[in-house]
């Protein structure tokens, strides 16, 4: 796989020891179910990157260093996988840096926020993690088709691990997660107010963590700026908007990770440099939050 932002980066910014950003491939397709090609969105999304400007938001966030990891093997029980990825992202926190993780299927999210969780737990004692989520579908299911791990249900297990959530653009709800929202006091600002009210900017509540990992699933976006993926559902965010959504969100917080998950390239080129500059953008978000 390529580097992000590969042809931009000078030997300085690419270097392991000094970047902000470290990425980290995890092309993990283990529990997709409708849709298939998740594995192939992190060489697509990287591959991409080599398209991007240097200069997002005014600022150029790859001159704070940018290095990408080998990609996370994926074999095995999902378990040993969520592991392995919780040990890369807590080692990147560890340093003082930010884990961005590319995905691959959103069940890899819980691996990503448990290891920034602990190495939060030993630098921050006592102070809870927020993850601002962008998607179609809450995740809030319980061992959704037998499998704990499975991408339907990854929100659920972190809420059971203390991480409070703000859900944005969530257009498919079933009755068991509508019931999980109110008794895991999850935030939400669904898909149908925001779109139809035209909602660039919500406040979290006052007593949201502020330390925060950000996951964006491609499918919060509608379908006519994101068709590449395995769930799309119509009546979703615009491409600005979900991005002023997290923007906002991250305003007076820290956010200490983040991840983009669920491309399914289908070969348009268009889709998978929207997923690669979602990504950058959300780089930037992170130092200006």
């Amino acid at each position: 796989m390529a580097d992000f932002l590969d042809s931009e980066l000078s030997a300085d910014e690419r270097r392991a020891a000094s970047a902000k950003f470290h990425v980290i491939p995890m092309p993990l397709e283990r529990t997709v179910s409708y849709g298939s090609g998740t594995a192939d969105g992190p060489a697509a999304i990287l591959a991409a990157s080599n398209e991007l400007e240097r200069l997002c938001q005014g600022i150029e966030p790859c001159a704070e260093g940018v290095h990408t990891q080998a990609p996370v093997d994926c074999d095995g029980p999902l378990p040993e996988v969520m592991e392995r990825l919780a040990q890369r992202t807590q080692a990147v926190v560890e340093q003082g840096r930010i884990p961005v993780t590319l995905g691959g299927e959103h069940s890899l999210t819980y691996g990503a926020v448990m290891g920034v969780k602990r190495a939060l737990a030993a630098r921050y004692p006592g102070q809870p993690i927020g993850l601002v989520q962008v998607d179609a579908h809450a995740d809030l299911r319980v061992a959704y088709q037998g499998e704990k791990h499975s991408h339907a249900s990854v929100m659920h297990l972190l809420a059971e691990e203390g991480v409070r959530l703000a859900q944005f653009g969530v257009r498919a709800l079933s009755s068991d997660e509508s019931a999980s929202r109110e008794a895991n006091g999850v935030f939400c600002a669904d898909a149908e107010e925001l779109v139809t009210t035209g909602l660039h900017a919500v406040d979290l509540p006052d007593d949201f963590p502020a330390l925060v990992y950000v996951s964006f699933d491609v499918d919060g976006l509608d379908p006519s700026c994101m068709p590449a993926t395995g769930t799309p559902v119509p009546g979703g965010l615009g491409f600005y908007q979900a991005l002023h959504l997290v923007e906002h969100a991250l305003g007076g917080r820290r956010c200490v990770g983040l991840d983009v998950v669920e491309l399914a390239p289908n070969g348009q080129e268009a889709w998978d440099f929207t997923a690669a500059l979602v990504t950058y953008r959300l780089m930037a978000a992170a130092l200006e939050g």
